[in-house]
Formats: C-alpha cells, sequence, structure tokens
C-alpha cells in the first residue's frame, strides 16, 4: 500500500540530530519491509498554532509503499519520539 507522512519535527534540533531523525524514520519503513519513495524536505515553516512552546517546525514529507504493520511501527515510533511535534499518516489512493 502507499502511504504519505508529513512529519513535524522541533525547530531547536541541530542539523545532525535532524538527519538522524530522518534516517530513523527512513529505517523504520526498510525494517519493516518498506520502501521509501520520496522523501521531501518543507524545511522550518511557521505553525498554524503553538505546539509544545513552539510558534515553528521543521516539517518533512515521506511518501512510501509498505505493509499496514510498517506504518503502525512507524506511528508508534513518531508518538514516542520527542524530537517529533506532530505527524500524520495517511493511505494514498493512487
Amino acid at each position: 500500500m502507499k502511504y504519505e507522512s508529513v512529519i513535524i519535527f522541533s525547530p531547536q534540533l541541530e542539523e545532525e540530530a535532524l538527519e538522524n531523525a530522518i534516517n530513523r524514520v527512513q529505517e523504520v519503513i526498510k525494517n519493516g519491509a518498506g520502501e521509501v519513495t520520496k522523501v521531501d524536505r518543507w524545511g522550518k515553516r511557521r505553525l498554524a498554532y503553538e505546539i509544545k512552546d513552539f510558534t515553528e517546525g521543521y516539517y518533512l514529507l515521506v511518501e512510501m509503499e509498505a505493509p499496514s504493520s510498517a506504518s503502525q511501527e512507524l506511528d508508534r515510533v513518531l508518538r514516542i519520539s520527542d524530537d517529533v511535534l506532530r505527524h500524520m499518516i495517511i493511505r494514498a489512493n493512487t
């Protein structure tokens, strides 16, 4: 199945920590027998409302083909990550 995920990371992350967080997302997908088809870095953007005292965040779009178990594992990992302000995973119709 095809999935899209938008992840908002903390704007306070250093470049190296951000790279590690992005690599961790890709590893979770690959370990779940999935394939990352596209990673689009939107960069720092202003949030619509304040989240955890932040007014901006680092946005990342990830498109993947993976079984539902991989998307569930990614959701679990993102929920417990302190670096992630918000995330959303949706199944793409295409």
